[in-house]
């Protein structure tokens, strides 16, 4: 703790901070067990001096003293020994140079050889699930197919069967139709048989009846005449 919250406070003192806002960017708080610690009155550096004294119980001011730039020269750069090349080294070098390329070459065809492998390999994982898929496929469609047809077939066989039965039943109410029309046929034309009997006998009784009456009229007319010719003789008789 102790030289972070200096380091702390040296850089607010750096930065233009004044020693009240120094103190409340970086209190320092210390515990009343620990003994305070003595800091040091002068601190030098290189370029910079830093001076620090004790204020008040608890609190530190510091002094940042600039000192002038001091110009470094840059180190002097090693020149580098002047090596002959030959033409051994050269090819050596090119030699070396076409070993990398081929190693490289190498690496690289060894990378690719892997990287179709996982290819390959993932197609032909790719495929088999496909064909699983395409044959679980087929199955449960085979299978629903199955089922479909069955009761498909089922609802026919139903159906004829309801048709057959429909059937018969519509024959039969025919039949039974058919019967009872048949009995009312035969039931009207006994009725008009008999209508027709007993409307000829009407008709002979009618006729009957009126050359009956047609005969006491002519017999009714004859005595008439009779009963009037025997008048007339009669007048006859008595005149003469």
């Amino acid at each position: 703790g102790g030289w972070r919250e200096r380091r702390d406070a040296s850089w607010c003192c750096l930065l233009g901070f004044k020693n009240d806002v120094a103190r409340r960017a970086a209190p320092i708080k210390k515990a009343k067990t620990k003994p305070r610690s003595k800091q040091p009155k002068k601190l030098k550096f290189i370029t910079t001096e830093i001076r620090c004294q004790e204020k008040s119980k608890g609190g530190l001011s510091y002094e940042v003293i600039l000192a002038e730039p001091v110009a470094v020269t840059p180190p002097k750069r090693p020149s580098s020994p002047s090596n002959k090349v030959s033409v051994e080294n050269i090819e050596e070098k090119l030699k070396a140079a076409e070993e990398r390329r081929l190693s490289l070459e190498a690496n690289r065809m060894a990378f690719l050889a892997a990287k179709m492998s996982k290819i390959e390999e993932a197609s032909k994982k790719r495929e088999e699930q496909a064909n699983n898929f395409i044959s679980q496929t087929r199955e449960a469609l085979e299978q629903k197919m199955e089922a479909h047809i069955e009761k498909r077939e089922s609802f026919i066989n139903d159906l004829k069967y309801k048709l057959k039965d429909h059937r018969e039943s519509v024959e039969k109410t025919r039949l039974s139709l058919e019967m009872q029309r048949n009995e009312v046929r035969n039931a009207v034309e006994e009725k008009y048989k008999t209508a027709i009997a007993q409307r000829n006998e009407y008709k002979k009784k009618m006729l009957d009846r009126l050359k009956e009456h047609e005969h006491r009229a002519e017999m009714v007319r004859q005595n008439k005449e009779r009963l009037s010719s025997e008048n007339d003789e009669q007048q006859t008789a008595s005149s003469g």
